[in-house]
């Protein structure tokens, strides 16, 4: 006999009939229920009881769902939130997921949904479990780093879609995976997908799958990626390359929660929490016509910036020490070492290839090196890109100017620093800057 306590559900709605239909559907699915008709009552509950979930209705006769889910977020964070809105209120939906709600229904509330989504909500792993795996996947105790690990222990603990902006090479799909892993749905697929690697003509059926007999080459029903992620979460990589076509149909699809295959004649509905991820600026991509607003607007819901490399330079001596480790298993031999000199030029490197790049010069360097020791020749390290060492680089040699200009400026302001004893001020006047155009340098380019 199962003798463990039935989960409880706050329910916040000022219509009888409302709350009525949810607590038979609730009631039915083995849930405790507790109603409340508007903010006041909603608020005296959560201070005697303690839930695993609250529904609540965006308009309450003293306040706004909206401030009980602020409410919330602020006294109870990690009791999920679901918010009940009027069909076509998209904007107010968004700023509920935007303020931290777990999902959002729309009216007349669809049964189905209901269950899926508070079923998804109540198979949420417990806190203390997502800190250590994020801490142990995600290497560097740098503030950015600290920071980024808080995020996206909050944002596993929602359904709204996330942008996750930041340079090739810094981890987004690691970041996508820690996203979907922390979550309720860590169960269910994580399907990856690069959308500069499609060709145009194929994309709508690698999406949403096709028919046998659809076009030449169909030779049997396939699955798109929506279906294939269905119940998981689909992650669009670079999704600044989808073509304008394209953008019209995905967004299509998001909104519509349903797919249909080519040569198909009915639609499938598809359960998938989105997170995207590009390199480029979608502002700018939005600004030059060549993305979509609407479809930015649903997917920028919550953007999370991976910091870049060179942003948390603390943290390189330990991603070496780990990389380094990990090439080392299975050789039967001990982990190379980095020579202090070594370090340091790492350290000064500017990394354009961020973290992938890392792993690429101590691949290199791990292979070329004698005595388990890596020099600093064995890094080989591109003197056009480096951070603080070198003079003038040979134009020729120079592939972005953004970047050599970058490196220029860094190491002006290190040197002006080095020589009053980083005393940011006279460093300031040294390079006829004012404090504050000093300061937000020092924090662009990470040294702060």
């Amino acid at each position: 006999m199962n003798t463990s306590p039935r989960q409880k559900i706050l329910i916040v709605d000022d219509e009888p009939d409302i709350r009525e239909l949810l607590e038979i559907t609730l009631g039915r699915m083995k849930l405790d229920t507790f109603s409340a008709r508007n903010l006041n009552e909603a608020q005296a509950l959560l201070r005697r009881e303690s839930f695993d979930l609250c529904l609540t209705d965006m308009r309450l006769p003293d306040g706004t769902g909206l401030e009980l889910v602020q409410h919330i977020q602020q006294r109870y964070p990690q009791l999920p939130v679901a918010m009940i809105t009027a069909y076509g209120s998209l904007e107010t939906a968004i700023n509920a997921l935007k303020a931290g709600a777990f999902d959002f229904l729309t009216k007349p509330v669809d049964l189905t949904r209901l269950r899926e989504l508070v079923g998804s909500a109540l198979r949420m792993p417990a806190p203390g479990n997502v800190c250590t795996s994020i801490d142990r996947r995600l290497l560097g105790d740098s503030p950015p780093m600290r920071n980024l690990r808080k995020q996206i222990d909050k944002l596993a603990r929602s359904q709204a879609p996330v942008y996750i902006s930041g340079e090739s090479g810094s981890g987004k799909e690691l970041v996508a995976r820690l996203i979907h892993e922390q979550g309720p749905r860590a169960s269910q697929p994580f399907v990856p997908v690069n959308c500069g690697a499609i060709p145009s003509e194929l994309m709508e059926s690698e999406f949403f799958g096709h028919r046998k007999g659809s076009f030449s080459g169909a030779v049997e029903d396939k699955p798109g990626l929506f279906q294939a992620a269905h119940g998981g979460t689909l992650f669009l990589d670079e999704v600044a390359d989808l073509p304008l076509p394209m953008q019209v149909k995905l967004l299509r699809a998001i909104q519509e929660k349903a797919v249909r295959s080519v040569g198909g004649q009915q639609e499938t509905v598809v359960d998938v929490r989105i997170l995207c991820a590009t390199h480029k600026d979608l502002d700018a991509e939005v600004a030059a016509e060549r993305f979509r607003q609407d479809l930015y607007y649903r997917l920028n819901v919550i953007e999370l910036r991976v910091p870049s490399l060179r942003e948390r330079r603390e943290d390189i001596e330990a991603l070496a020490g780990h990389m380094l480790k990990r090439l080392a298993n299975g050789t039967g031999q001990p982990a190379a070492r980095l020579h202090p000199h070594a370090l340091e030029a790492l350290k000064n490197y500017r990394f354009p290839g961020n973290v992938r790049e890392l792993e690429n010069v101590l691949e290199r360097a791990h292979t070329l090196c004698e005595n388990r020791t890596i020099e600093t020749d064995d890094l080989r390290l591109s003197e056009g890109n480096g951070a603080a060492e070198g003079g003038v680089a040979d134009l020729t040699r120079i592939d972005n100017l953004e970047d050599y200009l970058e490196s220029v400026e860094r190491k002006l302001i290190l040197q002006a620093l080095e020589e009053t004893r980083w005393n940011r001020t006279a460093a300031a006047q040294r390079l006829s800057l004012s404090f504050r155009s000093m300061r937000y340098r020092l924090k662009k380019l990470g040294l702060d």
